[in-house]
């Protein structure tokens, strides 16, 4: 066998190799939360008795983590409702190139809303703010208000995009009337796969439509992230037990709006980030490496925009 028939075999074997192929793919985390107890004044997020995640959870650490599953770089998304941990977690992602975007926790309606905005988004990391079921908000009533609205409209007039957080039918609907009304924001809905269907026939219906509304959104993204939580007793690395959620969301969502996220350290109250990797890396790769690429990377890109600071990174 000559050297170019050798070389000719040995891509056609890696193009047929799932591990291969796998490892070919750089992945983006769109989904990790960095927080440090050992701060003078603390952290709102997570409690002292949460003995999981009561540990600092720092870029370095991330990085061990990850090195050798083809993660390349990942975004921040803010655990913190005060205004300056947006500058605390600027000056960590500033200080290793693995993080590749933040989401900050800004408040729009506030007075002060636009100021703030104005300052954080002067750093190309700040990538958008995430709002919904957390610290006490409400995205259903605050859409009603029209200084709400209005500083959406100036968040998507930035090119910036709003996550939303902890997913249940009513923000789901919220998020269909919320892009009647600013149809230029991109919206990416965080950790859909958690979210407990109602068993109510009418409300179950309607959330569906709802979710195949947003599916003809192209503005609307949904990060497949703590697909292990999804009502599980156990947890088992076998995807089937998964695959009829992720079925739902492809069949509503297809390859083009669908991104991943693990909810590191997050996570780790229900498996390894190896386990929670491997889940969706065999159920997006089973799809072609075409589709993969797209959710582990491509997607995410068009979704927030994120800033490319290493060679690795695609």
């Amino acid at each position: 066998m000559n050297r170019r028939t050798f070389i000719c075999v040995a891509v056609s074997i890696a193009a047929l190799d799932p591990k291969a192929q796998a490892a070919s793919i750089p992945i983006i985390d769109t989904h990790i939360h960095l927080f440090d107890p050992r701060r003078p004044r603390g952290i709102p997020w997570p409690p002292k008795n949460d003995s999981i995640l009561y540990k600092p959870a720092l870029p370095d650490r991330y990085r061990k983590l990850i090195a050798e599953l083809g993660v390349v770089g990942a975004i921040e998304v803010e655990c913190s409702p005060l205004l300056e941990d947006n500058q605390w977690v600027l000056d960590v992602a500033s200080k290793d190139t693995i993080i590749v975007g933040t989401v900050g926790n800004l408040e729009p309606g506030k007075p002060d809303f636009r100021k703030h905005l104005e300052r954080f988004h002067k750093n190309s990391l700040f990538r958008g703010i995430r709002y919904g079921n957390l610290w006490g908000r409400n995205l259903s009533d605050e859409i009603l208000r029209p200084q709400f609205i209005s500083d959406l409209r100036a968040l998507a007039d930035a090119g910036l995009g709003l996550d939303t957080a902890m997913p249940d039918p009513i923000l789901i609907s919220a998020v269909v009337r919320l892009t009647d009304q600013v149809p230029s924001l991109r919206v990416v809905i965080d950790h859909l796969p958690q979210l407990a269907p109602p068993t109510e026939a009418q409300a179950l219906g309607q959330l569906h439509a709802n979710l195949l509304e947003l599916g003809k959104r192209p503005q609307v993204y949904v990060k497949v992230s703590e697909v292990v939580r999804w009502d599980r007793d156990e947890v088992t690395d076998d995807l089937n037990p998964y695959r009829p959620r992720l079925d739902e969301l492809w069949d509503i969502f297809g390859p083009d709006r669908l991104i991943y996220g693990s909810d590191w350290p997050n996570s780790d109250h229900w498996a390894a980030y190896p386990i929670v990797l491997k889940l969706v890396r065999e159920y997006f790769l089973s799809k072609g490496l075409d589709v993969a690429e797209k959710f582990f990377w491509k997607n995410s890109l068009a979704a927030y925009r994120w800033v490319k600071r290493a060679p690795s990174q695609p």
